[in-house]
């Protein structure tokens, strides 16, 4: 029996070897099972947060026996409860995303536009996700919502957000910093939020909207999608270049008169933002299409443990 198509975006190889990588929260989630993530509450789990006074009613079992024995004060242990995540993958389908560069990774035997690139990523950190028991959604995006899954954690899930991913094609302009200040609305409780984009819009604006994710408490990975060519822009000969978010504009260039000016360009940008997310703690990766999806997860996954 043939596979549904959207399963080309776990394919096997990848998932054996990933298998063992586990996407765990750095700061404090709130959930509503158990898991393996902080919680904002406290509890009696296994990691010691603080002491507190006794009170009628608390459980003996949970006295500080050595506090009593050396200053004669009643006190109980508190532990960090451990709960579940609810994760939201936020995807950038706007018309820059599906730029494929010549020095692109392959996959299924054709370069990787950004765009592939980016719904590989988000088709993994879903599966990995809701297989650690946490709660996945998916947001697809132009200059307006396309999709808004909201998170959840039963199998299912993947099915539905794979389908999503097959189903959104890349098209439209850039309006990133509108839409995550609706979606920082939307999503309920504090939880993590991975955003999948080229980044392309006034970064002033998308400094905002960033903000806007902390302060509603979520942790916020900015995953940043990029074309070896945007980096380097290493085209010499006079050339007519296409918006690909206007596809009927063109702009004849010659890239040597350009050149210089356009790496500066790039380098404060990429500047503003990367320090705008240490100032945010934002956790910023930026993911060149040139590697191998598969290749720069497993990396960046081993780099959060």
């Amino acid at each position: 029996m043939t596979a549904p198509s959207y399963m080309r975006f776990l394919p096997p190889d990848v998932l054996a070897k990933l298998g063992r990588c586990e996407l765990v929260a750095r700061g404090v989630m709130s959930g509503f099972i158990t898991g393996k993530h902080k919680s904002p509450l406290k509890g009696f789990s296994v990691e010691f947060a603080e002491h507190r006074q006794y009170a009628p009613g608390d459980d003996l079992r949970n006295l500080d026996w050595r506090v009593l024995a050396r200053k004669d004060r009643y006190y109980i242990k508190q532990y960090i409860e451990e709960t579940n995540m609810r994760v939201t993958l936020l995807l950038d389908a706007s018309g820059s995303m599906a730029y494929t560069g010549q020095q692109a990774a392959k996959r299924e035997g054709k370069p990787c536009s950004k765009y592939d690139y980016a719904r590989y990523l988000a088709a993994t950190l879903g599966y990995l996700a809701v297989g650690q028991q946490d709660a996945a959604g998916l947001v697809t995006f132009d200059t307006q919502l396309r999709t808004y899954l909201p998170a959840r954690a039963r199998p299912s899930q993947v099915k539905i957000m794979l389908e999503t991913l097959e189903a959104c094609k890349p098209g439209g302009e850039t309006a990133l910093a509108d839409i995550f200040h609706d979606i920082a609305e939307r999503i309920p409780r504090r939880g993590l939020v991975i955003i999948f984009s080229d980044l392309y819009d006034d970064p002033e604006a998308l400094i905002r909207a960033l903000h806007h994710f902390r302060y509603r408490k979520h942790e916020v990975i900015l995953l940043h999608i990029v074309a070896e060519e945007e980096l380097s822009f290493p085209f010499d000969d006079f050339t007519r270049f296409r918006d690909l978010e206007h596809p009927d504009e063109r702009l004849p260039i010659d890239p040597r008169t350009v050149r210089a000016a356009y790496l500066a360009s790039v380098k404060r940008f990429l500047d503003a933002i990367e320090s705008a997310c240490g100032t945010l703690q934002i956790e910023y990766r930026r993911m060149p299409t040139s590697v191998p999806y598969d290749q720069a997860l497993a990396e960046y996954l081993m780099s959060r443990r």
